[in-house]
C-alpha cells in the first residue's frame, strides 16, 4: 500500500498531529501546546466571524452592518478586527515578524471580547519559536475544514482541538495528566450519569473535557443543549485558559467556569451552587490542600478530613454542592475504598450508612497519564429512595472492570466503546425501574448494606463480585500443596548449597 494511500486513510486530526509534532523540533510539549491550540482557536473564531461577515455583507442593502459588534455578539460569535483575521495572518505567514503579528492579533481580540480577557496565549514571538516553523504551522492549520467541511468547521476544529489536547497530554506524560482526564474515562462517567438536563459542575475542571462530553451526550441523544448549564473551577491559570478555549470552540457558555489560584477548598467560586450533576477527576491523595485552615468548615458534615490527604475533603465538597436529587460521578485513588487512616474509614462508613454511595467501579491500571496509582469511580446520589430511579437505598452496585480496556502504547491503556457500554448498561439495568440486571461472577454484584457492614465498610469491588465462573473450579488446597512442595524443595536446595559453601570455607581455613 502506498504512503499516499495510508495518509489519505488516516483521520484528519492524526495527519495534522504528525505534521504539527514534526514542526515542534526542540520546543517542550508543555510549551508547544499553547502555540498550536492557540492557533486552532484563532482559526475557529475567525472562521465563525467570516461566515457571519459574509451574511451581513449580503444584507447591507437591508441595513445590516458587517462592522457592528452587536451583529456578532447577538449570535454568540466573537468579533475579530481586520488585523486579527486568519486570512491576514495566513497572507503574512512567511514574514519574519509573523510571531509579533500573531501575538498582537491575540491582544486585539481580547480587547474586543471581554469574555476572553486573560485567556489567549502570547507565545508566538519567543526566540525558541522559529518564524519559518510558525509560518508552516499556520499553513497547516489553514487546511482544517477545507471544502465541504467548511460549513461545519466548528465541529471539525473542536474535534481537532480535543484530539490535540489528548496527544499533548501523552507527550507531556506526568505533567500532562494534570490538565487532561483520559477521554475514555470521561465518556464512561458521562454515559453512566446521563446528564440530560440541569446544572453540571466540576470543581477541578482541567481543560473542560467533562463539560464538552456532557454537551456532546445531550446532542447525541436528541436532547437540547440549552437544557444544561455548566459551572466549573480551576486553580491552574494555564489550564483554565485551555478550558475556556476548549469550551468556546464548541460554542459552550463558559462564563461560570472560574479561576483562582487558591482552589476550590480555600476559595470556593460557587459557594451557593447546588448542582444536578457533578462530574470530576480531582488530583489523587493531595497532601497540601490547606486542610489545617479548614478544620471547622461547614462542608465537613460527615467527618473532618485529614490534613494530609484531600480525598474525603473532595467527597464532602461534592456532596455539599449536590442538589437534593443530585448525582455525582467522580474518580478517586483506589486507596480511598479501604483507607482507615486519620478517620477516613469513619467518614466512608458514614457516607455508606447515610445511603449516598450508589456504585463503585474498579478501573484498569494504566488509564491515567500522570499517575500509576490505581483508581476507582464513585457514583453518589443525594436521593436513592424517591428519585426517578428505583429504590437502591439498601444496596450498592460493585463493578470490577480491571480486566477491560486495551493498551494504546506501552504505558497507556484505554477503554473501548464496547467496554464503556458494558459498564454503563450494567449500572443502568441495576438502577432503572424494570432493568434486567443480574450479578455476573467476577464482574458485578449488588451487595446489601448489611454485607458491606460485615466487611467493615470496605468498598473494594473484588470483595463482592467474587471469581468469574471459569475460575470457580480453582482448587485452593491443591494449589497450596503444590506451592508448599515447591517451597520445601527450594529450601532443601538452599540448605545443600549452604552446606557445600560451609565445607569449602572450612577447607580454605584449614589450608591457611
Amino acid at each position: 500500500m502506498s504512503k499516499q494511500k495510508v495518509a489519505a486513510e488516516e483521520p484528519l486530526e492524526k495527519q495534522l498531529w504528525k505534521a504539527a509534532d514534526k514542526l515542534r523540533k526542540n520546543i517542550d510539549a508543555a510549551e508547544y501546546k499553547h502555540v498550536v491550540l492557540g492557533l486552532i482557536f484563532l482559526k475557529y473564531i475567525s472562521d465563525a466571524f467570516e461566515e457571519r461577515y459574509t451574511v451581513l455583507k449580503a444584507e447591507e442593502a437591508e441595513g445590516a452592518d458587517p462592522e457592528d459588534r452587536d451583529e456578532y455578539s447577538s449570535k454568540n460569535i466573537f468579533f475579530v478586527p481586520q488585523e486579527s483575521r486568519w486570512s491576514n495572518l495566513q497572507a503574512n505567514a512567511k514574514q519574519p515578524e509573523i510571531g509579533k503579528m500573531v501575538d498582537n492579533a491575540m491582544d486585539v481580540i481580547e480587547k474586543e471580547n471581554p469574555s476572553l480577557k486573560s485567556v489567549l496565549p502570547r507565545v508566538y514571538a519567543r526566540v525558541n519559536l522559529d518564524p519559518t516553523s510558525l509560518g508552516e504551522l499556520i499553513d497547516l492549520v489553514s487546511n482544517i475544514a477545507l471544502g465541504d467541511a467548511k460549513a461545519r468547521s466548528a465541529d471539525v476544529l473542536g474535534h481537532v482541538f480535543e484530539y490535540f489536547l489528548g496527544e499533548f497530554a501523552l507527550a507531556e506524560g506526568k505533567k500532562g495528566g494534570q490538565f487532561y482526564t483520559p477521554r475514555s474515562v470521561v465518556e464512561l462517567l458521562v454515559e453512566m450519569l446521563e446528564p440530560y438536563k440541569g446544572r453540571v459542575f466540576d470543581p477541578c475542571c482541567g481543560s473542560g473535557g467533562m463539560f464538552v462530553h456532557s454537551e456532546k451526550f445531550v446532542t447525541e441523544h436528541q436532547g437540547r443543549i440549552n437544557d444544561i448549564s455548566i459551572y466549573g473551577q480551576e486553580s491552574n491559570q494555564t489550564t483554565w485558559r485551555l478550558a475556556k478555549m476548549n469550551l468556546a470552540i464548541r460554542g459552550i457558555d463558559s462564563s461560570q467556569v472560574k479561576w483562582n489560584n487558591e482552589g476550590s477548598f480555600l476559595n470556593d467560586a460557587h459557594k451557593d451552587l447546588k448542582a444536578d450533576y457533578i462530574i470530576a477527576n480531582p488530583p489523587f491523595n493531595v497532601s497540601d490542600w490547606g486542610g489545617e485552615q479548614l478544620r471547622t468548615d461547614g462542608r465537613w458534615q460527615y467527618g473532618t478530613p485529614p490534613t494530609g490527604n484531600a480525598n474525603f475533603a473532595w467527597m464532602q465538597h461534592f456532596l455539599y454542592h449536590l442538589a437534593p436529587s443530585g448525582q455525582a460521578g467522580v474518580v478517586l485513588a483506589k486507596g480511598a475504598l479501604t483507607s482507615k487512616t486519620s478517620g477516613e474509614g469513619d467518614i466512608r462508613k458514614t457516607l455508606i450508612e447515610k445511603g449516598f454511595i450508589d456504585c463503585i467501579v474498579n478501573l484498569p491500571a494504566k488509564l491515567f497519564l500522570n499517575t500509576q496509582i490505581p483508581a476507582a469511580l464513585w457514583f453518589m446520589s443525594r436521593n436513592r429512595k424517591n428519585g426517578k430511579y428505583r429504590d437502591r437505598s439498601q444496596e450498592i452496585l460493585f463493578i470490577d472492570a480491571r480486566n477491560l480496556g486495551h493498551l494504546i502504547n506501552r504505558r497507556t491503556r484505554e477503554l473501548s466503546a464496547n467496554d464503556i457500554q458494558k459498564i454503563a448498561a450494567t449500572y443502568h439495568n441495576w438502577r432503572n425501574p424494570g432493568g434486567n440486571y443480574e450479578d455476573i461472577p467476577g464482574f458485578c454484584a449488588a451487595a446489601p448494606i448489611s454485607k458491606v457492614a460485615e466487611l467493615d465498610y470496605v468498598l473494594t469491588p473484588g470483595r463482592y463480585v467474587g471469581l468469574p465462573d471459569d475460575e470457580d473450579d480453582f482448587d485452593f488446597a491443591e494449589r497450596f500443596t503444590t506451592l508448599k512442595a515447591e517451597l520445601e524443595a527450594q529450601l532443601k536446595e538452599e540448605a545443600q548449597l549452604n552446606e557445600i559453601i560451609a565445607a569449602n570455607l572450612l577447607k580454605i581455613k584449614i589450608n591457611e
